[in-house]
């Protein structure tokens, strides 16, 4: 019990110190990874989500952790999704909803016009 409160105290101490962060560029230099500037200007938010999905996916395991190990975890987990948009792009990981959502139905032009309230009532005085 008393090594598991220690090792909690340290994965808080950590998450402490990362809360002070907050452009992805923090981040990079705090775990230490080397990073393209062009690809984090364009994802630098699809990089965060993604790495915030990683860590939320291994949250429990992470918690558990020394700090030290937790924080090897945090960074190998960032440079993951980084990776991930050095291979693909935004709409292909579609990490925000606004990107899942734009396979969704699809409808013609006249389809919507025709939902127009001035063409209900054509199409009723017809």
């Amino acid at each position: 019990m008393r090594g598991e409160i220690a090792m909690n105290d340290g994965i808080h101490t950590l998450e402490k110190r990362m809360a002070g962060l907050s452009a992805a560029e923090e981040f990079f230099n705090f775990f230490g990874i080397a990073y393209d500037q062009g690809i984090v200007h364009v994802n630098r938010l699809h990089i965060l989500k993604r790495w915030h999905q990683y860590i939320e996916r291994e949250r429990s395991a992470i918690e558990s952790m020394p700090e030290d190990g937790a924080q090897e975890r945090y960074r190998s987990l960032l440079q993951k999704a980084y990776e991930d948009f050095v291979i693909s792009n935004a709409a292909t990981e579609k990490v925000f909803k606004v990107f899942q959502d734009a396979d969704g139905p699809r409808f013609s032009l006249a389809k919507l016009s025709a939902t127009l309230p001035s063409q209900a009532k054509a199409s009723l005085a017809g």
